[in-house]
């Protein structure tokens, strides 16, 4: 959307301007449109300085002529379809982003058998057999690998079809019904869902954080080793595994200086928290004393939510893993755990200019049918569910564009003009297929939290 990016220039900062305006992805995401007025553009940005020249250099009333044309061109591609935004796309209406992040499922565990959803109720084995999704338990005590090294062997080359070699026999091919999440299906249908959202890198939990806030993991593939190592906060959380890019592999102390969403909305002088005790990975990224304050537990995330003081950026994690739904917690206390936060937030006074995306960070070992696609030698990962919750969502919609986690943050550098990290969020899907910002808006779903077993 050109209207989001029109600030002052020099004229040889706009053929990236205007590249980045007609959106080219690498990894097959759908395309905006890039109509006649952006090709206009770029068309007559080489004769940016002419009309100078020919007022000078040519009879009067042949330049006058001249001048209008060009500058009546000129105001065409101001004016005209390359200048405004679709009200259906205007994503100033979104003053509150909630990234709400649980744990440890794949998109065929809890939407698999989803309506209009590329889902799947049976799985492949390294054998050839095709086996049912058997039912999963609410609180599943099977280990399970989610390792880098176990993700890349159960994609099999995109095959998908040894989940039965990285854990024992057939227990990565389970399947959470809808009876188990109901409300987490009440909340697709009346909201959106997107079945292409895959995990950013291959492999567990803390690499996927990083790349939630930063579009990158400074080459994390793990969640820490036995080996000592300091956050750069002083705590001692043991050090992480680095991959570099050609595959070599060290480990290093966790504390990193890579560039992060935080530091683009400080920038820019916009409130952002994250929610979680302690700071979570938000430690790892050099030991800052203003963001003190911007870290939170959870549960104030709800006061916040109530009271109309959420920030216009939201991290919240489910600190707990009663809550989180990794395994073996509980699936039941984890959904109602976000339908309290949900309901929260709809009940506040943020809710008409609030979007919530609600995804599971990693694929925690279990089945899923679709091959991520390959960027680089970190990801994509397996894929997991995203519910987008918000007024403005096309109701009911099924999502297949692909995204990630570093889509979200797309989203919000569109949102408030800002800068990408890395070629990650560059190169994303901005997100704005799933929203309609000139319907209706939608109501809210207040739902009620259910007895557990």
């Amino acid at each position: 959307m050109l209207n989001s990016m029109r600030v002052p220039m020099s004229p040889s900062a706009r053929p990236t301007l205007l590249s980045a305006a007609t959106g080219t992805f690498s990894t097959g995401r759908e395309q905006p449109d890039t109509g006649h007025g952006i090709v206009l553009i770029v068309g007559i940005r080489k004769y940016w300085r002419r009309p100078v020249a020919l007022c000078k250099a040519e009879p009067f009333k042949i330049v006058v002529r001249l001048c209008q044309l060009l500058f009546a061109a000129l105001s065409f591609t101001s004016c005209g379809s390359g200048g405004a935004p679709s009200p259906a796309k205007d994503v100033s209406r979104i003053r509150h982003v909630v990234f709400l992040v649980k744990e440890n499922h794949t998109f065929d565990n809890y939407f698999g058998s989803f309506p209009n959803a590329d889902g799947a109720t049976t799985g492949l084995t390294s054998t050839g057999a095709t086996v049912p999704l058997t039912p999963m338990p609410d609180a599943d005590e099977t280990q399970l690998c989610n390792s880098l090294d176990c993700a890349i062997e159960a994609a099999n080359g995109g095959k998908m079809n040894n989940f039965d070699l990285i854990s024992p026999g057939l227990s990565a091919y389970t399947q959470a019904s809808e009876q188990q999440i109901p409300n987490y299906w009440q909340y697709a249908r009346h909201f959106a869902l997107a079945d292409r959202y895959f995990t950013s890198v291959h492999g567990p939990s803390l690499p996927n954080y990083l790349y939630m806030v930063a579009a990158q993991s400074g080459g994390v593939i793990d969640n820490g080793t036995d080996q000592s190592g300091a956050a750069c906060n002083g705590a001692q959380v043991g050090a992480v595994t680095v991959m570099d890019a050609v595959g070599h592999r060290r480990k290093q102390t966790p504390c990193f200086d890579f560039p992060s969403l935080p530091d683009r909305l400080d920038e820019a002088g916009i409130r952002w928290k994250y929610y979680v005790s302690g700071g979570g990975v938000m430690m790892l990224l050099r030991n800052s004393e203003y963001w003190a304050d911007d870290f939170a537990p959870n549960e104030q995330v709800i006061t916040d939510a109530q009271t109309g003081n959420l920030p216009a950026m939201s991290w919240v994690f489910s600190d707990g893993a009663d809550v989180s739904e990794e395994p073996p917690g509980s699936i039941c206390k984890g959904e109602n755990w976000t339908v309290e936060v949900l309901n929260a937030i709809m009940q506040g006074p943020d809710w008409d200019s609030t979007v919530v995306f609600v995804t599971w960070d990693d694929y925690g070992g279990f089945y899923d049918h679709v091959p991520p696609p390959q960027i680089d030698q970190f990801g994509l990962g397996p894929r997991v569910p995203l519910l987008v919750i918000s007024p403005f969502v096309k109701p009911g919609s099924v999502s297949h564009t692909t995204y990630e986690h570093s889509s979200i943050l797309k989203f919000v550098e569109v949102r408030y003009h800002l800068r990408p990290l890395t070629a990650r969020d560059q190169n994303a899907s901005d997100m704005l297929d799933i929203f309609d910002f000139q319907q209706a808006p939608l109501s809210p779903l207040v739902l009620q939290p259910r007895q557990c077993p």
